[in-house]
């Protein structure tokens, strides 16, 4: 048997049948493989150190061919190959678009420069946001460089005013069917002292913060990326979002790490040992 396929087939069903044996003699075979693969390894580590002293162009050839190949790839002796680039950097965007989504954003690759920038283009708001190279610096370039190591340099490329044109023709044909309600979404009881409820309330997650008798809600969402924000430490009236460390003042709302964003706030009432939030509606 020569062929890669076929021989793995055969060991495949030398495997099931020893499956089907009893604990003592699987135990055996299994020690007895072991026993082999270490002896085999062993040998083509000296193999592999012998060829590059002599010839790297042999050992070059050796590898390509494909039972060579897997067999050292079985025993670790070389690398699986990396995905090409540009299938790399597509897999760190997807990585931070859900969080970019959730704040009405995208992101799209724009152009790859060998050997060490990419250039990206954030999309809706997040475009024009004052969170925006924040975003570029802790989130997108941070996944690109885990995913891409030898990217160093992310650039955004960005069209403010094509994007703020966009915006303002989707939100102006229903504005004037907005209205407000008040809606209970908790008791007293279950608002924390100095802590976060997270609930979910008509497909919106907020977050309800009580200090003392004063009450704040928020959208559940950090400004950075979207990420929810209740597992967050709270200490001293601050909330730390628990993915990339920004930080919140729960009784304005303000952003420490980046002053020039906010939390989405909601008005808040008590009646009785009840909670009401005020939302929008159409």
């Amino acid at each position: 048997m020569s062929n890669l396929e076929e021989l793995v087939q055969e060991i495949n069903r030398f495997e099931a049948i020893i499956s089907e044996w009893d604990e003592s003699q699987r135990c055996v075979a299994v020690g007895l493989k072991r026993a082999i693969e270490a002896l085999h390894k062993a040998a083509l580590t000296n193999l592999i150190k012998n060829l590059k002293q002599e010839s790297m162009p042999a050992l070059r050839h050796a590898v390509s061919d494909e039972v060579v190949y897997a067999v050292l790839l079985y025993h670790e002796l070389v690398k699986p190959p990396k995905p090409p680039l540009a299938e790399r950097i597509q897999t760190a965007l997807e990585e931070v678009r859900p969080g970019l989504k959730s704040h009405n954003g995208d992101i799209e690759l724009v152009e790859i420069k060998p050997p060490d920038t990419v250039e990206v283009r954030l999309i809706g708001t997040c475009s024009s946001c004052p969170a925006s190279t924040l975003t570029l610096s802790q989130g997108v370039e941070q996944a690109i460089k885990n995913h891409c190591p030898e990217i160093t340099k992310v650039i955004a490329v960005n069209h403010n005013s094509t994007v703020n044109t966009a915006n303002s023709s989707l939100i102006s044909p229903f504005s004037g069917r907005l209205t407000s309600t008040w809606i209970k979404v908790a008791t007293l009881e279950q608002v924390p002292e100095l802590g976060v409820l997270a609930v979910q309330l008509a497909g919106t997650s907020l977050i309800l913060h009580r200090q003392g008798v004063k009450f704040t809600c928020y959208r559940n969402a950090c400004a950075h990326l979207g990420n929810p924000l209740e597992d967050g430490k709270v200490e001293n009236g601050i909330l730390t979002c628990p993915y990339h460390g920004f930080q919140y003042n729960l009784e304005r709302g303000e952003c420490l790490t980046a002053p020039d964003v906010s939390l989405q706030s909601y008005p808040v009432k008590i009646k009785g040992d009840k909670v009401f939030v005020k939302l929008q509606k159409f």
